[in-house]
């Protein structure tokens, strides 16, 4: 259903188009930019529809499937669909305020369910459909769910569930299930119950918890929705544009870059549903469909360099590395061969992209940029909370608050008061600045060590271990030392077929210990390498440090060799 724009409507497309007008201008966009505050703002009713009124046939979402047939939906189509499935889920009992869990993969239902849910008022709780019939029943006592949402090939995971759960399936409904293909009866004309107020709750994210258990995160009608202006200048997206972000649901990345972002930009959402990651075959189908605006995260940039990027015809105008800082190798790569820059930027689950390389600026390799527009972007020293020029935790003055922060965590008010302690948000990241005002990510404060009383930063030293032609992967962490506190570790993926025998990893390890010793400093040198098929991440993709370094802590207690070690002073 098209909808006429409100006094919301008006004042978010005017701080929209200011940023469209200051494209590439930094400084401009940063002295001219206000976030936009309204009191009511629904952006399912308010920004998607008005769109969808406005140009009906305007491609919203285009997915492409393994076997590389594809399909569109347009803003008009997809406003009309969203307005049956908020009907539907009305019929279900689903009200304002009601907490859903949404567990789906990257197809149009996904975007069906959460315009769905935002136009009735309810709560979306987006969920990784990689999670375990544990993490789940945690996700949904956590988060009091009133209903979930999931592939019919998923809802096993919720049988032993108990309670009064609205189940709602994808593709196929067991006994005891809705069926979401049932919503086709459903009125076609979705009337709100009245005005959503913009400090509602309109949906909560549990964080990928690299350190400790998932916090959730709860955000407004406005934290996510309006501020995601600012991700959207950061990636460049623009209006027409087809924009490619490879991105599981569930995460708070995909919200960034496949939900907000392109749609306050007036742009195409456009997926790849591969089955198997494939560089050359990726690029055909970013070639074929004209992709414009590409953002991935480090793990797909590095095995995109590992082929011929050349097949490549029309890259996008704009490359984009989010989720970990980009090592300066994929960089110096990707832009040899496409002529365009990666750009980095830096966010959470708790906020908006607030720090970034934006498009048309000197990007310095290394740094994930400046801040952006309507970010109030400190750096804190790490004892005394107070601000510092140089290297800091990276915090917002909350004197500025901007709107793209969270409301907090979910019914957890300590855990909230503690990172807005001293009047900033603290972020938990660390970073240096330079004089023109580049950060350089250094590390998470938590993987940060020091050896011999220097400090070391993880990212560094990975940094230049991903340049070896034989590292797919590494990992630092701090092993115990009598002498030194702490000796660098370094657990190391190989790429496959660079040994087959333990005398091939010998060489190996002293290949890539000559090769840091070239390239590092004496007191940043690796002292300890460790092969690994693989490293401990979060099901968001992110590197358990915490993990590696217990794991290391216990192999020093208690003297364990039962794995094959490297020790570059006692080969």
């Amino acid at each position: 259903m098209s909808r006429p724009a409100t006094t919301a409507t008006t004042a978010i497309r005017e701080m929209r188009d200011f940023l469209f007008a200051h494209a590439t201008d930094y400084d401009g966009a940063r002295a001219g930019f206000a976030w936009p505050r309204v009191d009511e703002f629904n952006f399912a009713l308010e920004w998607f529809d008005v769109i969808a009124g406005e140009k009906p046939d305007r491609p919203a979402v285009q997915i492409v499937s393994a076997d590389l047939s594809v399909r569109s939906w347009s803003y008009g189509e997809l406003s009309a669909r969203s307005d049956q499935v908020a009907n539907w889920l009305r019929s279900l009992g689903i009200a304002r305020g009601d907490h859903a869990i949404v567990m789906l993969d990257n197809t149009i239902e996904l975007w069906e369910i959460m315009l769905a849910i935002t136009k009735i008022g309810a709560i979306a709780i987006p969920t990784s459909t990689l999670l375990s019939a544990s993490d789940l029943a945690y996700r949904i006592d956590h988060g009091r769910a009133r209903a979930v949402v999931t592939l019919g090939s998923l809802t096993g995971r919720v049988a032993d569930v108990a309670g009064d759960l609205i189940r709602i399936a994808v593709g196929g409904a067991p006994e005891g299930w809705n069926d979401l293909a049932a919503s086709a009866g459903a009125p076609g004309t979705f009337d709100p119950d009245g005005p959503t107020p913009a400090n509602d709750t309109a949906l909560l994210y549990f964080t990928s918890g690299t350190t400790s258990r998932p916090k959730l995160v709860q955000h407004t009608h406005v934290s996510y929705p309006v501020g995601h202006l600012s991700t959207m200048w950061w990636l460049g997206v623009r209006p027409d544009d087809v924009h490619l972000n490879i991105s599981s649901p569930g995460w708070a990345k995909h919200a960034w870059s496949s939900f907000y972002s392109p749609f306050l930009a007036e742009a195409t959402v456009f997926v790849y549903n591969y089955e198997r990651f494939d560089a050359n075959t990726l690029m055909q189908v970013m070639d074929t469909h004209h992709v414009s605006t590409f953002c991935a995260p480090p793990t797909v940039w590095r095995m995109l360099i590992q082929a011929d990027l050349s097949r490549l015809t029309h890259p996008p105008r704009e490359l984009v590395g989010a989720g970990e800082p980009l090592n300066p190798e994929v960089i110096t790569r990707v832009r040899e061969a496409w002529g365009g820059t990666i750009r980095d930027g830096f966010g959470q689950t708790e906020m908006t992209a607030c720090v970034g390389n934006s498009p048309g600026q000197v990007v310095k390799d290394g740094s994930m940029g400046r801040a952006l527009p309507g970010y109030p972007v400190v750096l804190l020293d790490p004892v005394t909370g107070e601000p510092v020029d140089g290297e800091g935790e990276i915090a917002l003055d909350l004197s500025q608050a901007p709107i793209g922060l969270m409301a907090g965590y979910f019914e957890d008010p300590e855990k909230t008061a503690e990172s807005r302690a001293g009047g900033y948000h603290h972020t938990g990241d660390i970073a240096a600045r330079d004089a023109e005002g580049y950060l350089t990510y250094v590390g998470r404060a938590d993987d940060v060590f020091k050896a011999s009383d220097y400090k070391i930063s993880p990212f560094e030293l990975e940094s230049v271990l991903l340049e070896h032609d034989l590292v797919v992967e590494a990992a630092v962490v701090p092993s115990p030392d009598a002498t030194r506190l702490s000796v660098p570790k370094a657990y190391v993926c190989l790429r496959d077929g660079a040994v087959d025998t333990d005398r091939g990893e010998t060489h190996a390890a002293r290949e890539v210990f000559a090769f840091a010793r070239e390239r590092l400093s004496p007191h940043l040198w690796v002292r300890i390498i460790e092969f690994v098929p693989e490293l401990p991440k979060t099901i968001s993709g992110k590197i358990r440090r915490v993990e590696l370094r217990a794991r290391e802590a216990e192999r020093v207690a208690t003297g364990d060799d039962t794995a094959q070690h490297f020790d570059r002073d006692h080969r």
